[in-house]
């Protein structure tokens, strides 16, 4: 089957909805599975569009888990995959196998304010001014991200929890660890930070993330305001 460079289907969608505007304008994130394989093969056959090519596909295998484990013989299989197809079918699929693997590896776990203090006492050794940051967490309570947040002083940073959230969202985080730093070396909270994690608190709750902690490092110390009953 000769394969064409947009399919009348596809010309006949409206730009704005057509995969590769749709991934450019939300994100990969918005798009079906059948939409992201549509992204992936740029090209239909003749009779149908790379959207209903994907969707036939997919219906082919019942779902994408079986669709990753089908061999190349088998993808060619389907009326409208060519070796090309299927080859890049593969190529998608191994790359995620790899990135999963990776992240596995790589991802600590917090289990508790002292896993924090592990990972970002070194580094908050090395600032001379106050820094915030957020971890980002998955459901497993792994670290998707650390994310520098703001320098210079909490009470200056009005627009904290947007931008704390706005990464958080981006990153498909299901949860929130945030930190900052006392330069002169001791870590008791102030009162502006019991205030700004009351807020961080509540926009959380908002959105559906789970606020797990605020921690305040100093010289050599910290304080989790979870552990003092201020969340």
């Amino acid at each position: 089957m000769t394969e064409c460079t947009y399919s009348t289907a596809l010309r006949e969608m409206p730009e704005e909805e057509r995969p590769r505007e749709r991934l450019a304008r939300l994100g990969a994130i918005a798009l079906r599975d059948a939409e992201l394989l549509a992204v992936l093969f740029r090209t239909g056959t003749r009779e149908e569009g790379a959207v209903a090519l994907a969707e036939r596909l997919l219906s082919r295998f019942g779902n994408l888990r079986a669709l990753s484990r089908a061999s190349l013989e088998e993808l060619m299989q389907v009326k409208g995959v060519g070796r090309v197809k299927a080859i890049e079918i593969q190529a998608a699929v191994e790359l995620g196998i790899r990135l999963a693997r990776e992240k596995d590896e790589e991802r600590p776990k917090i289990r508790s304010a002292d896993d924090v203090a592990g990972l970002l006492m070194a580094r908050f050794k090395q600032c001379e001014t106050e820094v915030f940051k957020a971890l980002l967490l998955n459901t497993k309570n792994e670290v998707l991200k650390i994310v520098d947040v703001a320098t210079g002083g909490l009470d200056a940073t009005l627009a904290m929890p947007r931008d704390v959230f706005r990464q958080a969202v981006r990153d498909a985080a299901s949860a929130v660890i945030v930190c900052h730093n006392h330069p002169s070396g001791d870590p008791e909270p102030s009162r502006e930070d019991v205030r700004i994690t009351e807020r961080l608190r509540d926009a959380a709750e908002i959105i559906g993330l789970r606020f797990l902690d605020h921690i305040v490092f100093g010289h050599e110390r910290y304080v989790s305001l979870q552990e003092r009953g201020l969340l």
